[in-house]
């Protein structure tokens, strides 16, 4: 039997609900903060990949599935959403005076990376995320973390925290770097191997090893937020007074520092410690990316963006039994008794549909009680039934679920304005009676 790769989900059913639900209450919040959507490819250059993101990053080395195509091409699954955002915007100009300033876009795609599958950790996974380009205020950086906090908010998730960072500019990188290696170099046979690999090719990332004896030496080693420039501080210290003038609660923690090279000044996360991921997992994260714009060939434009696990997000969901509204609603359900009604059930059930209704019907021949049964868990506001004597008659019997009341309908009524036979019943039950001529 073909199976589905590792790493990888099907989603379906009660699932695909919540999946529904949390992007539309996304799409929702994007319309609010006046984000638009942009869809990119879902494979890219694998240039792209490596010289944004960076060679030495777990992504790039480890992570990337590339390939070359059939032209000899090399290309390689998106394993993050900035850069071929970013990409989008240098090749088809949208920094251009036409466009709106900073550009504010949003996104829903799956990206690929080949880790070890786990609880909200797989191969194909699906990230909201939003970019904003063109502007330096540091309002667009607490704007973007307020937006990632109402989204959670709104779908109810507890049990959640905000950490931020500042990188500093390249600069400030730089000397910090610096520093950190001639703090590191002394401890070098005491580090795991990936941060002896690290240590000279991206010891930042050192910072962020979860290894237990990594995290006890860097304990004490040189803060970055003392190498930052006047400009970066002032940049930081500005993100905390609206932070807390918006009253999202935050913490700071010089030692993350996020895993792409191409973030600076701010960085943030939010982080949970829910026993559904047994440790403490980010759900979202991202920062400012104030030279990549330039790196892929663009102009020297800002950014700002982040990304959330929709895989994560819905493990909280369910974890935390968040109850998910009802936003599939069954207007009508058809109930057909007997294989002579067979066509008009069908003709009713599109009627209905084409009348701007959500309507379903049975099909596998069952007896009234089982689709009565069926019409009630889909939680459908009206029935319709047509049997034989019904269908001799040319009427059906409409039925309000919520109040039981019940009445014959000529079809031809339902043909004709079918809007009008439904709003009567259930909105006014006076016209309702005169409509139908009932005392």
């Amino acid at each position: 039997m073909i199976q589905k790769p590792k790493g990888t989900s099907d989603i379906y059913l009660d699932d695909m609900k919540i999946w529904h639900y949390v992007e539309e209450t996304a799409r929702i919040i994007m319309h609010d903060y006046q984000y638009s959507e942009i869809r990119t490819p879902l494979f890219e250059s694998y240039d792209l990949f490596s010289r944004s993101v960076g060679d030495t990053s777990d992504i790039v080395s480890k992570e990337m599935y590339d390939f070359e195509d059939k032209g000899g091409r090399r290309l390689a699954l998106k394993p993050e959403g900035t850069a071929p955002i970013v990409r989008a915007y240098v090749e088809n100009k949208l920094f251009g005076p036409e466009y709106p300033k900073p550009l504010k876009v949003y996104y829903l795609s799956p990206m690929f990376r080949y880790e070890r599958p786990q609880g909200g950790r797989s191969r194909q996974f699906h990230q909201l995320g939003v970019e904003v380009l063109g502007s330096t205020n540091p309002a667009v950086d607490v704007e973007s973390i307020a937006l990632a906090w109402d989204l959670l908010s709104e779908i109810g998730i507890e049990d959640v925290r905000l950490v931020i960072n500042s990188l500093g500019k390249k600069e400030d990188r730089l000397k910090y770097r610096e520093a950190l290696i001639a703090y590191l170099e002394p401890f070098f046979n005491e580090l795991s191997s990936d941060s002896q690999t690290r240590l000279h090719n991206n010891p930042l990332r050192v910072l962020d090893s979860k290894d237990k004896r990594d995290k006890e030496i860097v304990k004490n080693a040189p803060n970055i937020l003392d190498f930052l420039s006047s400009e970066s501080k002032q940049h930081f210290e500005d993100v905390q007074i609206m932070l807390k003038e918006l009253n999202i609660p935050y913490s700071i923690d010089a030692n993350m520092v996020r895993g792409l090279d191409y973030y600076q000044d701010t960085i943030f996360e939010i982080m949970t410690t829910s026993k559904v991921f047994g440790s403490e997992t980010t759900i979202c994260g991202g920062g400012r990316y104030d030279g990549l714009v330039e790196e892929i060939g663009g102009p020297s434009d800002p950014g700002f963006g982040f990304g959330l696990g929709l895989e994560r997000l819905i493990l909280l969901i369910q974890q935390q039994k968040i109850e998910i509204p009802e936003i599939e609603e069954l207007d009508v359900y058809i109930v057909g008794l007997g294989e002579s009604t067979n066509i008009e059930t069908l003709k009713l059930t599109q009627a209905v549909r084409q009348a701007g209704y959500s309507a379903d019907r049975d099909y596998m021949n069952r007896k009234a009680k089982a689709q009565f049964r069926t019409a009630s868990k889909n939680r459908a506001k009206v029935v319709l039934t047509i049997g034989e004597d019904e269908l001799a008659n040319k009427v059906a019997k409409f039925k309000v679920m919520e109040t039981g009341r019940e009445v014959e309908v000529p079809f031809n009524e339902i043909y004709a304005n079918f809007e009008r036979v439904f709003n009567t019943n259930t909105t006014d039950m006076t016209a309702f009676n005169e409509f139908f001529g009932k005392e």
